[in-house]
C-alpha cells in the first residue's frame, strides 16, 4: 500500500450543550493512503460529517492531530492553512444547501480559484468551462444560477467547483444522500472516474453501503463518535467482525428473492445513544446482542486482528471468538 496521504490520530470534536458537552466525535485514528477511497459508514448522528470537517479544519477539532502530506494542520498558520486547502476540498451533502442561489454558476466555479490567485481572469473562464464539461455539463451554463438546475446537475457543479484547485485530497459528504436514486449511479460513476483521471484521493462519507461497497477500497465503521471497525472492502463484507458491522450489513437487500427470505437479519433493539450521555464501558452494549458485564464497564480498544499485509481492526472484546463472528 502506498503512504499515507493522511493521518489522524485521537481526534476529538465535543460541542458546549446545556453545560456537558457533545461527543461527537470522540478519538478516532486512521490513515488515508495516496489513491485509495475510504469509506466512512454509520447511523446518522454517529458523528461522520463531523469526523470529516474536522479533518479539513473547517470545524477546528477540540484536540487530537491531522496531517496532510506530513505537515499537522493544527500547528500551521492561518494562511498556511488556507495554501494547504487548496489541496483539500469538499463535497458537500445537500447540492441545494452548498450552491449560492445568488451567484451564477461560472462565479460559484471560479470561487476556490479566486480564494487561491489561480490564473488570470481569462484564464478561469477558460477553466470553469473545462471544468463544466468534465463533470458532463455544457460550458454555456456559466451564466445560469442553481435553481435552474436539477439535483443531480447541481452535484456535479459542486464536484467541479471541488475540482477546479487541482485537489489531491476530497471528502465527499454524502454527496448522494439528497439525490434521487436515478442519479446516485451517476454520481458514483463520475467520481470513479475522476479518480482514475487524476489519481485523487477519497474520504466517502455515506450511510448506504451497497454504494460504499462500490466504490471504497477499505470501510471504517463508525458508531456514536468512534471508530468500531475498519478493514478492506473484501474483509469487511465477507467476514465483519463487530456486531453492529454485522447488524448494518444484514440490512442490505439481497436482489434475489429467495436468497432475501432465507437470510438472517439482525434487529438492532432501541435508538442511538445521545452523543451528550453516551454509555459507559463499550458505547455500543445497549444495542448489542451478545454483550456482558464486561462490556458495561470496560471501554475495548481497536485490536488489529488481521495480518500485517492486510490489517482487520476492531473494538470489540469478543470479535475473532466462537459465536461472535
Amino acid at each position: 500500500m502506498s503512504a499515507p496521504l493522511v493521518q489522524l490520530r485521537d481526534l476529538k470534536k465535543h460541542f458546549p450543550a446545556r453545560g456537558s458537552w457533545v461527543q461527537a466525535v470522540d478519538g478516532i485514528s486512521f490513515d488515508v493512503f495516496q489513491g485509495e477511497t475510504l469509506g466512512l459508514v454509520g447511523e446518522s448522528g454517529c458523528g461522520k460529517s463531523t469526523a470529516g470537517r474536522a479533518l479539513l479544519h473547517l470545524t477546528p477539532p477540540t484536540s487530537g492531530e491531522v496531517r496532510f502530506q506530513e505537515a499537522s494542520l493544527g500547528s500551521l498558520s492561518a494562511s498556511e492553512l488556507r495554501r494547504t486547502r487548496r489541496h483539500m476540498q469538499m463535497i458537500f451533502q445537500d447540492p441545494y444547501a452548498s450552491l449560492d442561489p445568488r451567484m451564477p454558476v461560472g462565479r460559484i466555479v471560479a470561487e476556490p480559484l479566486d480564494v487561491h490567485g489561480i490564473g488570470t481572469r481569462a484564464e478561469r473562464r477558460d477553466r470553469v468551462r473545462e471544468l463544466l464539461e468534465l463533470v458532463g455539463l455544457s460550458g454555456d451554463i456559466a451564466a445560469r444560477y442553481p435553481h435552474q438546475f436539477s439535483g443531480g446537475q447541481r452535484q456535479r457543479i459542486a464536484i467541479a467547483r471541488a475540482l477546479a484547485t487541482t485537489p489531491r485530497f476530497i471528502v465527499a459528504d454524502e454527496p448522494l444522500s439528497a439525490l434521487d436514486v436515478s442519479i446516485q449511479a451517476q454520481v458514483v460513476n463520475l467520481l470513479d472516474d475522476l479518480k482514475a483521471r487524476f489519481g485523487l484521493t477519497y474520504l466517502f462519507i455515506a450511510h448506504d453501503l451497497a454504494m460504499v461497497r462500490h466504490i471504497s477500497d477499505r470501510v471504517a465503521v463508525m458508531y456514536l463518535g468512534r471508530i468500531v471497525e475498519l478493514a478492506t472492502r473484501e474483509t469487511l463484507f465477507s467476514h465483519a467482525l463487530h456486531p453492529y458491522t454485522q447488524a448494518l450489513l444484514s440490512a442490505i437487500p439481497v436482489p434475489d428473492p429467495a436468497r432475501e427470505t432465507q437470510r438472517e437479519r439482525i434487529v438492532l433493539q432501541g435508538d442511538l445513544p445521545s452523543p451528550e450521555n453516551p454509555p459507559s464501558g463499550c458505547r455500543f452494549h445497549t444495542r448489542c446482542p451478545i454483550a456482558t458485564e464486561r462490556c458495561r464497564v470496560e471501554d475495548p480498544p481497536l485490536r488489529d486482528l488481521g495480518t500485517a499485509s492486510e490489517p482487520h481492526t476492531v473494538a470489540c472484546h469478543y470479535a475473532g471468538e466462537t459465536g461472535a463472528s
